[in-house]
């Protein structure tokens, strides 16, 4: 074999190698949080409009692996900033033995509610639809819980028990609003609740319903 067939040969690239694998990784709920985060910093700036962003956000969450998400940010520069390689060590993820639930009203509404574990994040998405979270009796299984909205001519209802702490001041409106009746519980080692994300043409309502509490919390996480 002379020099210029040797030159015509593909050269490895292990760089190149280990973007291929990455792909086939299958996507945890980070990674799916991650570009659902993208997309609708993308809708808030103009870069996508509503149907868009709903196309993009149901295919995020239902893709398996790495190689699926990527392609839903590759013409955004967050995207492209940030990669679409798996999310390790973003953040510590405290909610292992609980519930961290995508839910998502297109047109229709979506629920959660009754007794459950709920773990450290929760997405809701209601676009022309409703999504209600009730939480008043959840066992918590983690000291602070996340929850990411984005309502899009839709409503999301959050219902918490009276002795936990609520948070808000995330939710970014653009023709839409948000009601969170913030509240610091007198017990130091409850849980903490914080309410993020975006309403367009919607609205995001979070507040305590009266006469519902968790008791021992930290006991019936551990316990189940």
């Amino acid at each position: 074999m002379d020099e210029k067939e040797l030159q015509k040969r593909p050269q490895g690239n292990g760089d190149t190698d280990l973007r291929a694998s990455e792909k086939d990784l299958r996507a945890s709920d980070a990674d799916r949080d991650r570009i659902a985060e993208i997309l609708r910093d993308a809708l808030a700036e103009g870069r996508l409009d509503a149907s868009e962003h709903a196309e993009r956000l149901d295919r995020t969450y239902a893709a398996k692996t790495m190689g699926e998400l990527e392609p839903l940010v590759r013409d955004l520069p967050a995207g492209r900033a940030a990669g679409a390689g798996p999310a390790a060590g973003r953040g510590q993820d405290y909610g292992l033995t609980g519930e961290n639930p995508n839910l998502v009203g297109i047109i229709g509404g979506a629920e959660r509610k009754g007794r459950w574990r709920v773990g450290s994040r929760i997405n809701a998405v209601a676009i022309v639809g409703g999504v209600e979270i009730d939480l008043t009796e959840a066992t918590f299984t983690a000291p602070e819980l996340v929850i990411h909205c984005t309502a899009i001519m839709g409503g999301i209802s959050i219902r918490l028990p009276e002795n936990v702490t609520l948070r808000g001041g995330g939710v970014v409106g653009i023709m839409g609003g948000s009601d969170i009746k913030a509240f610091e519980s007198e017990d130091p080692g409850a849980p903490v609740v914080r309410v993020n994300g975006l309403a367009i043409w919607g609205g995001v309502e979070a507040k305590a319903k009266r006469g519902k509490k968790v008791k021992d919390w930290t006991k019936k996480a551990v316990e189940g």
